[in-house]
């Protein structure tokens, strides 16, 4: 079986460790998931004999008012990690971009539908922001473009009017371009994104979760927007029907009905812990990214084996060794709450 290489492998790394560990890899809300949204999950388990709407009729329209779009353009599906296969099957595109680094489901995706992928190299010196050189690759030829902003592993934002002009730039290539918003609700400056675009960009599609904002990783439930219906009629004809699962779709009818506040009250908490982090691990001789999301990415300049170090003292942190134009002393932790930050620092203090 193929080695998991992303965040949030609790279980091997329990079995490695021995006991419990803090978990810092996976980088979800810092205040967990709601209280209603888990109290709606179990309650709908209940009502999980049949089948769940295949349509997500209530959910859709929930994002929609949420999202400010029509209930038609909302595509929901099992984490965003499903709709972007789905996007590579649907489409089959013969070559596609992505930016490196970046979230490796995008080549995965891509390689997997059998599409040539173009690596855009993100610069060390710039602090691995998208800059206007992203324009000048965006060539004939090109039929999808993946984007995301903050990116992942770096968490920086990618300026709004850049994003704009590469959707332009893809119009006129004839490629779509696909933007991982996934992030941005627990970011600084969050606002609505993409979505006012989508009216005026046929070929613009973003990818949303509430897998990081409402920590329901497990619950797994993402959602594609675009204007364009025939793309997303192709996106849901692309996987399995019933992929959203009735508990799934009530923990997000309850998100958005309940606790649509949820990610504002986590930027708070990130807004003083991110900074603390920031300089506490500066502070160990730590190359640190200036982020502006819910995590950060460090270089530990030749400690290719600091993660293994610091699950020895019960701690999980994510290597970033299979991200393209990274090496393998790059690693990613998220933000958490104070306590858990305190013993992120102790624990690299002790290893380094």
């Amino acid at each position: 079986m193929t080695p998991y290489t992303h965040g949030g492998d609790v279980l091997t790394a329990r079995a490695r460790f021995g006991g419990d560990v803090l978990d810092c890899s996976a980088n979800l809300n810092p205040l967990g998931m709601p209280p209603a949204v888990q109290a709606a999950a179990a309650a709908a388990a209940a009502d999980s004999a049949r089948y769940p709407d295949p349509l997500c009729r209530a959910l859709r329209a929930a994002i929609a008012a949420h999202d400010g779009v029509a209930p038609e353009q909302v595509l929901c599906g099992g984490g965003a990690a499903e709709l972007i296969f789905r996007l590579a099957y649907a489409l089959r595109p013969r070559r596609a971009l992505v930016t490196a680094p970046a979230f490796s489901e995008y080549e995965e995706a891509l390689t997997a539908a059998g599409c040539a992928v173009m690596r855009h190299p993100l610069r060390r010196e710039n602090r691995f922001d998208v800059d206007g050189g992203l324009l000048d690759v965006i060539a004939p030829g090109v039929e999808l473009v993946f984007l995301c902003t903050p990116n992942n592993p770096t968490g920086r934002l990618v300026d709004g009017a850049l994003l704009r002009a590469a959707a332009e730039q893809c119009r006129a290539v004839g490629a779509v371009l696909a933007v991982d918003e996934c992030f941005l609700p627990l970011s600084d400056g969050a606002g609505p994104g993409l979505a006012p675009c989508l009216a005026e960009h046929p070929n613009l599609l973003l990818l949303r979760a509430f897998t990081k904002s409402y920590a329901m990783a497990g619950l797994r439930l993402g959602y594609a927007l675009s204007a364009n219906g025939g793309l997303l009629e192709r996106m849901a004809a692309a996987g399995p029907p019933w992929s959203v699962s009735t508990p799934a779709q009530a923990a997000g009818l309850a998100a958005l009905e309940q606790c649509s506040d949820w990610p504002e009250k986590a930027r708070a908490l990130l807004a003083s812990e991110r900074p603390a982090l920031s300089d506490g691990l500066c502070a160990l001789g730590l190359e640190v990214v200036p982020g502006q999301a819910n995590y950060l990415l460090f270089r530990a300049a030749g400690a290719a084996d600091l993660k293994d170090r610091m699950l020895t003292r019960g701690v999980l942190i994510r290597s970033c060794a299979n991200y393209h134009g990274l090496g393998n002393d790059w690693y990613r932790v998220c933000v958490g709450q104070a306590e858990q930050n305190r013993r992120l620092l102790a624990a690299l203090k002790e290893v380094l």
